[in-house]
């Protein structure tokens, strides 16, 4: 069997998740290799990605390590199965490696916690603002138009049929800037309003008045899936986005988040009277904002 050439994220998780389970039973590679009628060196390919595993070894295979609950070994079951096909694929070759990785999370997400200091997340962008921001610099191995329509086709995931729970906190930053101008601005701001009254969609606004703390300028996506263990927190980086996936960085982008929700405003509630509003919170915050542009 050819090795892949190109590993998604779905891919490369997989072959990480084999490679802890092992690790962490004490089995080296060549014992698990031989408890599955493996050779050493085909088991390193399927720990790197490189190269997929049948189902009845992979079962055996987590079998043999003994440390994998039942709900895990299915959702790796299932991710060793898919065929990471979905209306993503329509856009391989005309969008970025780490767009088609991120669709491809988020449809499999139960949940999205994000974190943006300086952008409304993309989930939440019109196409005004969309536009402002790529402006006329290309993204790499795609074009702007492409990466526009890409970027709306994903905002579907907030109303289909097994639409996670998103919850954003947006600092106050973000919300300030001036991209595509005040009236880009305006109409983006309105958006969000419209957006929170989804039954899925929580947003709130994190204020320069609140106390500030470590991780607060930097932006984050947690995406989780039903199974907490595979879940996977998505830090942007000007070059290449970073995947953190050990139990250790979940747990502590879980902290973070945890934290900047609780030092946030209450969430915008369009639907709350005069009254319940008197209370500072992300809505008066943001109608605060509209009067300035």
């Amino acid at each position: 069997m050819a090795l892949r050439t190109r590993i998604s994220e779905r891919q490369r998780r997989l072959g990480t998740e084999l490679r802890r389970a092992r690790e962490i039973s004490g089995v080296s590679t060549n014992d698990a290799a031989a408890a599955t009628g493996l050779r050493a060196p085909l088991l390193s390919n399927i720990e790197a990605g490189r190269t997929a595993i049948a189902t009845e070894r992979l079962r055996r295979l987590c079998g043999h390590y003994g440390n994998i609950s039942t709900p895990h070994l299915e959702a790796l079951v299932a991710m060793s199965e898919s065929s990471g096909k979905g209306w993503w694929s329509t856009y391989q070759g005309r969008v970025t490696r780490h767009a088609l990785n991120l669709a491809e999370l988020e449809a499999g997400a139960a949940s999205l916690c994000s974190y943006e200091p300086l952008v409304i997340p993309g989930l939440f962008q019109t196409e005004e603002y969309i536009r402002a921001l790529f402006g006329d610099v290309k993204p790499k191995h795609a074009t702007t138009e492409d990466a526009i329509a890409f970027r709306l086709e994903r905002q579907r995931i907030l109303v289909s049929e097994n639409a996670p729970a998103v919850h954003a906190v947006i600092h106050e930053a973000a919300l300030r800037m001036h991209y595509g101008g005040p009236s880009v601005m305006r109409r983006q701001l309105l958006h969000l309003i419209e957006l929170s009254r989804l039954p899925n969609v929580t947003i709130q606004v994190f204020p320069f008045r609140a106390q500030t703390f470590l991780g607060v300028s930097t932006p984050f996506l947690y995406v989780r899936p039903p199974v907490e263990e595979l879940a996977t927190v998505v830090l942007e980086h000007p070059s290449e986005p970073i995947y953190r996936d050990t139990q250790e960085h979940l747990s502590q982008y879980r902290v973070l988040f945890g934290r900047l929700k609780d030092s946030a405003l209450p969430p915008i509630t369009p639907s709350a009277t005069a009254e319940t509003q008197a209370a500072p919170g992300s809505l008066l915050l943001i109608q605060h904002l509209l009067y300035d542009f």
